[in-house]
């Protein structure tokens, strides 16, 4: 019926190929059809947006999806049916008979395949994440056991370090208990360590109380005992040379080296007789000549003296102090400077040491007095002083004289005479630390020689 309908407005097309005497008017039923079916196009869209916005509004699989088709609805129709979300359906009737329906049709159905499409890919994705939440619930399950078992061991190493830090504590206490016995032994240690030395500085308070008091008396003792008299001139007094008089006297002319024996160094040791000053007799005890010898030398080295009995020499403090103790003696000093002039100074009394009781711990202080000769005097100033060397201090300067003009002598503060300075040959730049005898050639001149030598007192003197 529709085929022969359609043949029928093929023949009418036909017949509108003949000749008209005028162009006819669109009817209305043309102007019908082709609103409804603009109707209908855009009601399948409105449809299937509807879909479309339901579907992803709820889950996926809860509701079927819309269905549009066509098909014959009677001779002289067509039928086009959406079927809802609902289960309701919509039925749009369109007439065959309207013109090129049948690319509408066409277009139609085509839409309505890119639906399905679309929501087949929709509902595709909606339901991957409910696989991915899957995998990781399953990931969870296989490690939760893990997890436990971990969980147990922490536990259990906890309760060890519980156990631990308990042992540590009751030993922190019993360090701390050793600690106060310790603190308490150590306070009563330093209470009889206080005691201690409280007695011990009480022993030497008395120690040098009495020290303090013998040594007056034993100074008196030495004042009052036999002046050191002049020993009478013609003879030897007994076997042995107490010093170089007692040589000239035993038949000795000769200048030289000779053992002597003084009364209190009954060991003896050998010094230089000089037999041709002023009627000979003269034990020597210091010489510079040709700077042969160091003379910037420590304590010990004066002590004990250095050099050759026959050249520069120091006879030595503790050896110059036997012999001055056991008889009065004088001291005769010869200079001579770069121009071969010469003087000397005598002094009527000498000594060192004399009235010590100990004299190296004393400085070995010097007496000396009763100047007279050439030279001027250069020593009495000194007098009273204890030897100062480079490492042993006991002038009266800030400074250790000794050290600083570079020899070592009884200084006071700091010299007029350095016979035991440096040995710089006439004129210098530098100040008062040659071979020094000031009242002679200043402070800025170093003697060629020099030569100390002691001899007892004549009776007659």
């Amino acid at each position: 019926m529709v085929n022969d309908r359609w043949k029928t407005m093929g023949g009418a097309s036909q017949l509108e190929d003949r000749p008209r005497d005028k162009p006819q008017r669109p009817s209305r039923g043309y102007v019908l059809c082709t609103v409804l079916l603009s109707l209908a196009v855009l009601l399948a869209v409105a449809v299937t947006g509807a879909v479309l916005f339901l579907n992803h509004a709820h889950t996926p699989g809860t509701a079927p999806p819309p269905v549009v088709s066509t098909g014959p609805a009677g001779a002289n129709s067509a039928l086009v049916t959406v079927e809802r979300a609902d289960s309701s359906r919509l039925s749009i009737l369109i007439d065959p008979r309207c013109p090129d329906l049948a690319d509408g049709f066409a277009r139609l159905e085509g839409a309505q395949a890119s639906v399905l499409q679309a929501l087949a890919a929709h509902q595709a994705q909606a339901g991957l994440p409910g696989e991915q939440e899957q995998e990781l619930l399953d990931t969870l399950a296989d490690q939760l056991p893990q997890l436990l078992a971990r969980a147990s061991e922490l536990q259990a190493e906890c309760a060890g370090l519980r156990k631990g830090h308990s042992t540590l504590g009751q030993g922190l206490s019993a360090l701390q208990s050793e600690q106060g016995r310790l603190l308490q032994l150590l306070s009563e240690s330093q209470g009889h360590m206080a005691h201690l030395v409280t007695s011990v500085s009480d022993v030497l308070d008395a120690l040098q109380r009495d020290r303090g008091l013998g040594r007056p008396r034993v100074k008196a003792d030495l004042q009052r005992a036999p002046a050191r008299g002049a020993r009478p001139w013609g003879c030897a007094s007994g076997s042995r040379p107490r010093d170089c008089l007692d040589v000239l006297l035993s038949g000795q002319q000769e200048d030289g080296v000779y053992s002597v024996f003084p009364t209190h160094y009954p060991a003896g040791f050998q010094v230089y007789c000089d037999m041709r000053t002023d009627g000979g007799g003269w034990t020597v005890f210091q010489r510079r000549e040709d700077g042969s010898v160091n003379f910037f030398r420590g304590w010990e080295a004066y002590r004990d003296g250095f050099g050759k009995l026959t050249g520069e020499h120091w006879l030595g403090l503790k050896r110059i102090h036997a012999l001055t103790t056991q008889a009065a003696y004088e001291l005769h000093v010869d200079l001579e400077d770069f121009d071969n002039g010469t003087a000397y100074a005598r002094y009527g009394s000498f000594g060192v040491g004399l009235f010590s009781v100990d004299p190296e711990e004393d400085g070995y202080p010097l007496t000396v007095a009763d100047y007279s000769g050439t030279a001027g005097d250069s020593l009495l100033k000194h007098s009273g002083m204890r030897f100062t060397t480079k490492d042993r201090d006991s002038d009266h300067s800030e400074n250790n004289c000794a050290a600083f003009y570079r020899g070592a002598w009884w200084y006071r503060n700091c010299h007029t005479s350095n016979l035991n300075g440096q040995y710089l040959r006439g004129a210098h730049a530098s100040y008062a630390d040659g071979v020094e005898w000031s009242s002679w050639t200043g402070w800025q001149y170093s003697l060629k020689f020099s030569e100390m030598k002691i001899r007892p007192v004549r009776e007659d003197h």
